[in-house]
């Protein structure tokens, strides 16, 4: 039997670039890979459903599950994970000294429903007691002009969320005291630059992100893969080669963390954050499996009901309908 010929789109990570450089291959599977930023792939896989396999916002699709509008189905291949504590910005003289200090704040985020949002929203919640409907929300572009919403929004009447002119960005509304807050999605220019008008909320986000951990045992997934059902539904077995296929590379990417050949001119930086990974979460720290995760999985499904962005909170084997670990 030939091969079953698929496209598949992910981003240039170090765990995917086996895949790319063809040291790992997908069974039975003829890939076609495109190699895209997720602000690229998401809107084209959730619009047009343009790819036989994509990553994926694990927000959007559990949003699109609750909904009941999902034509995918996810493996659980964690391609993203990273803590987001030090993603929310304040300005100094906005009166913001810990997170209850947001109450009744105006702050700026690029998605409302990104996963990174939801996460941000959902810590400053369960964890400080700020419910999302106690904040004047603004979304727009942080620093170029912004993007439609990947999933449409249908916000309840208690949550407050006004978009920006495409003329103005979060960092420019931040800089000029328009906003008291930024949940960044990545680093702000102005920050680099030095501005004094914008610190972040936890200075001490790396001490702060571990207490978080220990306690919860939520690390934050940002994205996983899905399958589109149509695929699915004609080739069953894709489903098991992709998740192999996607561990083999990862595995592969970790296993050179150890190699102290091709590692020499950082090694001794590497192995002190190696080890502090380790006393963190263990060596399986980059897990594709539903068990290991399943606290930020389950958080993720709250959150979007708590946020307004989903009507029902979905189970994590509807999620994960093909994990039977």
């Amino acid at each position: 039997m030939p091969n079953l010929d698929l496209n598949i789109a992910f981003w240039d990570y170090d765990r995917t670039r086996p895949l790319m450089d063809g040291r790992v291959q997908f069974e039975g599977i003829n890939s076609e890979i495109s190699v895209l930023r997720p602000r690229e792939i998401f809107p084209r896989m959730i619009q047009d459903q343009e790819f036989h396999v994509a990553e994926m916002s694990l927000a959007s699709y559990v949003i699109l599950k609750a909904r009941d509008q999902c034509p995918f189905v996810a493996i659980p291949v964690m391609l993203s994970k990273i803590f987001r504590h030090d993603c929310i910005y304040v300005r100094p003289d906005a009166d913001i000294n810990k997170p209850a200090d947001l109450r009744g704040k105006r702050v700026g985020l690029p998605q409302y429903n990104s996963t990174a949002a939801v996460f941000i929203k959902g810590l400053i919640q369960h964890e400080y007691g700020v419910a999302p409907s106690e904040i004047d929300w603004f979304m727009g572009g942080q620093d170029a002009p912004a993007f439609a919403p990947w999933v449409p929004l249908d916000l309840p009447s208690n949550i407050h969320l006004e978009f920006i002119p495409n003329d103005k960005t979060l960092e420019r509304m931040l800089e000029v005291a328009e906003l008291d807050a930024l949940f960044a999605t990545y680093l702000p220019q102005t920050f680099l630059n030095g501005s004094p008008n914008i610190i972040r909320l936890f200075p001490n986000f790396k001490e702060v992100e571990k207490d978080y951990y220990k306690r919860t045992a939520i690390f934050p997934v940002m994205h996983t893969i899905v399958i589109r059902e149509d695929v699915l539904a004609k080739h069953p077995w894709v489903a098991a080669s992709l998740h192999k296929g996607f561990t083999q590379a990862k595995d592969l990417v970790i296993e050179r963390l150890y190699d102290t050949d091709a590692l020499a001119l950082t090694l001794p930086f590497l192995i002190d954050h190696i080890e502090e990974t380790w006393r963190t979460f263990g060596s399986d720290f980059w897990s594709y499996d539903v068990a290991s995760n399943r606290p930020a999985l389950e958080a993720v499904a709250q959150y979007v009901v708590d946020q307004g962005l989903a009507p029902r909170v979905v189970g994590i084997d509807e999620l994960f309908p093909l994990d039977k670990r």
